[in-house]
Order: structure tokens, then C-alpha cells, then sequence
């Protein structure tokens, strides 16, 4: 069977992201961490993980955004790597290329510290990516932050094309 982006998109069930892309969550654990016993920032209990699917197609990207767990990505399938963009908190960037072809640097699995910025987008802005997102303590929206395009700029002057091509 031939994947595209619409029959993963249908088949799966994947809805619309707010970073952009489409996704699904596929697991939430039972148990959960009390929020006395989480890291300052969280507001509340979370799972102690969370799974989605993920999925990019052709033209579409992740905007910059960060959340305040690890989060660790898995490539399925596509017909292009996922670049992920990092902008770490001492001013440091890093392109991580998620996909198969691991003779050419592309890892299967990356994971990206709690509290950077990222944004992912298919390589080269063709084909599509299709992967997983593994969170831990687990995603809640609460979490969750868009970055303002000034203010990332403003910190990290020397991505200024980057930060004006992946924010929204």
C-alpha cells in the first residue's frame, strides 16, 4: 500500500496541531505523578508519559514552540527525513535529521531536552514525514508555549531567517 499524507491523515484518525501538521495521541499512562513531586513550572498532576503520532506533509512545519518535559521522537515512514531545529538555552543550535537513511547522519530516535526550542519541518520542504512523539512527565497543553517571533529573535539574532520561516 502506497502512504501519502491524506490516507495517513484518514486511516489514522489524525486531527489538525496547533504547532501545525497533523497528530493523534496514542497512549496516556494510568498512573500519574502528584504535582508536589514535579519540577517547579507544572501546574497540576501529569501522566507519567504520554505517545502521539505525528505527521508532516509537504510544505507544512512545526512551528517554534517549546513544552517543559523531554521530548523524545521516533521516524515511522515518509518520503523525506524530518529536520528538527533546536535552539538551546545557552544560544546553541543543532538541526537533528530524523529518518532511515543512516548512512547519510539521520537518526531513527532523538530525544529533545524539556524547555527548548524546536520546530520540525520535512527536509528540503519535500515529500512528508510521518513519526512519534514520546513525553515524559506527559504532555498537557499546560505545558505548552508558541514562540513569539521578536522575542526568539531577539535571543537568538544569528537564526533570524530560521526563526521568520518556522513561527507562525
Amino acid at each position: 500500500m502506497m502512504m501519502d499524507t491524506e490516507m495517513l491523515v484518514r486511516h489514522l484518525q489524525l486531527l489538525p496541531h496547533p504547532e501545525g501538521g497533523y497528530y493523534r495521541e496514542t497512549y496516556r499512562s494510568t498512573q500519574g505523578i502528584p504535582a508536589d513531586a514535579l519540577p517547579a513550572g507544572f501546574e497540576g498532576g501529569r501522566s507519567f508519559a504520554t505517545a502521539i503520532y505525528y505527521l508532516l506533509g509537504e510544505g507544512q512545519f512545526s512551528a517554534f514552540h517549546r513544552i517543559r518535559s523531554d521530548e523524545t521522537w521516533h521516524y515511522y515512514a515518509g518520503s523525506s527525513a524530518l529536520h528538527i531545529h533546536v535552539l538551546d538555552a545557552e544560544g546553541g543550535y543543532q538541526c537533528i535529521a530524523l529518518g532511515s537513511r543512516i548512512d547519510q547522519g539521520e537518526v531513527f530516535q532523538t530525544t529533545i531536552p524539556a524547555g527548548a526550542w524546536f520546530a520540525s519541518e520535512p527536509a528540503e520542504g519535500r515529500g512528508f514525514a510521518f513519526v512519534g512523539c514520546t513525553v515524559a512527565p506527559g504532555f498537557d497543553f499546560r505545558d505548552f508555549e508558541m514562540a513569539e517571533t521578536g522575542q526568539l529573535e531577539a535571543a537568538y539574532p544569528g537564526r533570524r531567517d530560521l526563526i521568520r520561516r518556522l513561527c507562525r
